[in-house]
């Protein structure tokens, strides 16, 4: 790697940060510095412990019937996501872009993609999640950019460019490179510029203070329009340090760490990241402080298909991972896996014990829209389009008055909102009893995660929160099974609250152990009585 590579001499910072503050829009795009407002807590103490649920605005609700969703559709919809019991929304990305559907090429930071709206299309959105007692948390974008964002264009446009050093270049192309198969620089008549994520995702140099504090500005332009917080995409891949050393740098770490804490001066908000690579050192305090669980991910998974070793995973997590884990069963990236539905064949059953671990186990769970319908997916060859289809609203797809951008899911008939709230026993009946318990039973919400067991097939925890004590059994086996629960107090009784049954009560021993009999991939939740 040559010595230029992210290299920011005295020079060029104090020329770069000069520009910054004396430039109000830069480029085209606005580079301004920005004031954190402080703002009034919107939502009761503890809304972040709830569920949440990942939306892919394009892809939920249009509102004009151009066949693309949007905000204001959106917001059409959050009766449905209150009655389900959602507690906030993690929006992917909402600025401008120029990729025309997943919205990670970033070509302005501190705008709304035309095709969702307007500004106060999404101000107004925040206004009404709050008053349903949702938090919003919106996606952003700070490793890459767009290559039509102005900031590059500006950058790639001559060697001398005031902006050259806001992104990564080399004035000639580096050899040896190969980051997911592919070569990550790409050359120009200006030199060569590196990109992770392919060329039309120019990577920026975080190494440049004036780069960060567009960022750090740009984040608190969006907390003064009353978010509740991030998902900061691609944490792992911030900086690079040679051809071996693209991923999982040291300075990753500290780098989100300064990030949090600036955001944090005026008003706490909730930062989540997304590192496959490294979930847990990404929660850490020292990082980003919350992290999704990829790997606790695909064991959920593998356990709702009665993989043993897997269980036990599953039992084991949280007995070394902290509980400011993001936890989740899919998402809009084709790489975690199918949508549930399809990666449990289509089996209802296996659906609801796969979803109902981390549902009711610690972490905060994030549920992939349509999730809860048992959702299959889009009828598309695209690997990526076929996870992130139009939400299904009604058997008619009810999605929007238009043609939609993309095919329905191929389930779309059955697996419907509007069929199944109709019906007690469905996908959505079994996600909102699951949120309703999160949402009432503090020690599900928050609580510390003791006497994991697995026998068997049947795994078995408890949620202690004061002087709440639940129990909660999950049977992945296609026979009956039975879970030994222990530690519980002498002689107290468990009273079942999932699901209704006559056998409401049972009694624990002298001991303080009860044998909790499992039907065939069942799921139970018990609370101690004294």
């Amino acid at each position: 790697m040559t010595a230029s590579l992210r290299a920011l001499p005295a020079t060029l910072a104090l020329a770069s940060a000069a520009l910054l503050a004396g430039c109000a829009t830069g480029p085209g795009v606005d580079v301004s510095a920005v004031r954190q407002i402080p703002q009034a807590a919107p939502l009761p103490e503890g809304w972040e412990h709830g569920a949440f649920m990942e939306v892919f605005v394009r892809s939920y609700q249009d509102s004009n019937g151009d066949g693309v969703g949007d905000l204001r559709g959106l917001m059409q919809r959050l009766d449905y996501l209150q009655a389900l019991g959602i507690k906030g929304l993690w929006l992917m990305p909402l600025n401008a872009s120029s990729d025309h559907d997943h919205g990670y090429a970033v070509t302005d930071y501190r705008a709304i993609e035309p095709a969702y709206g307007t500004l106060a299309d999404f101000d107004e959105l925040v206004r009404q999640a709050h008053a349903h007692g949702i938090g919003i948390v919106i996606d952003y974008v700070i490793n890459h950019s767009s290559s039509q964002n102005p900031l590059f264009v500006q950058s790639a446009s001559s060697k001398s460019n005031p902006w050259r050093d806001w992104y990564v270049w080399e004035d000639v192309k580096p050899t040896g490179w190969s980051i997911f198969d592919i070569d990550p620089w790409n050359a120009t008549p200006n030199g060569a510029y590196f990109s992770q994520f392919g060329a039309p995702m120019p990577d920026f140099n975080l190494r440049n203070p004036a780069v960060v504090q567009y960022h750090l500005d740009s984040l608190r332009f969006w907390l003064n329009q009353s978010v509740d917080g991030f998902r900061i995409d691609a944490v792992g891949h911030l900086f690079e340090n040679g051809p071996r050393g693209w991923s999982m740098q040291p300075e990753n770490y500290p780098f989100m760490a300064k990030v949090r804490r600036e955001l944090d001066i005026d008003h706490p908000h909730v930062m989540v990241c997304e590192s496959p690579g490294d979930p847990i050192g990404f929660a850490a305090p020292a990082a980003c402080g919350a992290s999704f669980a990829f790997g606790h991910s695909d064991a959920l998974v593998k356990a709702g298909r009665g993989d043993e070793k897997a269980i036990h995973d599953v039992a084991d997590y949280f007995t070394k991972a902290p509980d400011t884990m993001a936890t989740m069963v899919s998402n809009h990236d084709h790489f975690a896996g199918k949508r549930l539905w399809d990666a449990m064949g289509g089996d209802p059953a296996r659906v609801r014990v796969a979803a109902a671990a981390y549902l009711l186990q610690p972490g905060t769970p994030y549920v992939y829209y349509g999730e809860e319908l048992g959702m299959s997916a889009a009828a598309t060859d695209d690997p990526d389009g076929k996870l992130r289809g139009p939400m299904s609203w009604s058997p008619a797809g009810g999605f929007s008055t238009g043609t939609p951008y993309r095919p329905a899911s191929t389930n779309l008939a059955t697996n419907n909102a509007e069929a199944e709230r109709a019906d007690p026993d469905s996908m959505l009946a079994f996600y909102t009893a699951m949120l309703r318990l999160r949402n009432t039973h503090p020690s599900i919400a928050r609580g510390r995660y003791v006497a994991p067991r697995v026998d068997g097939r049947t795994m078995s925890f408890q949620r202690v929160f004061g002087d709440e004590h639940t129990v909660v059994v999950i049977n992945y086996g296609e026979a009956a099974g039975a879970a030994s629960v222990g530690g519980l107090p002498a002689n107290a009784r468990l009273q079942r609250l999932y699901p209704a049954s006559s056998d409401a009560v049972v009694p624990v021993g002298a001991d303080g152990a009860a044998t909790l009999p499992a039907a065939p991939l069942s799921v139970q939740v018990l609370l101690v009585s004294h």
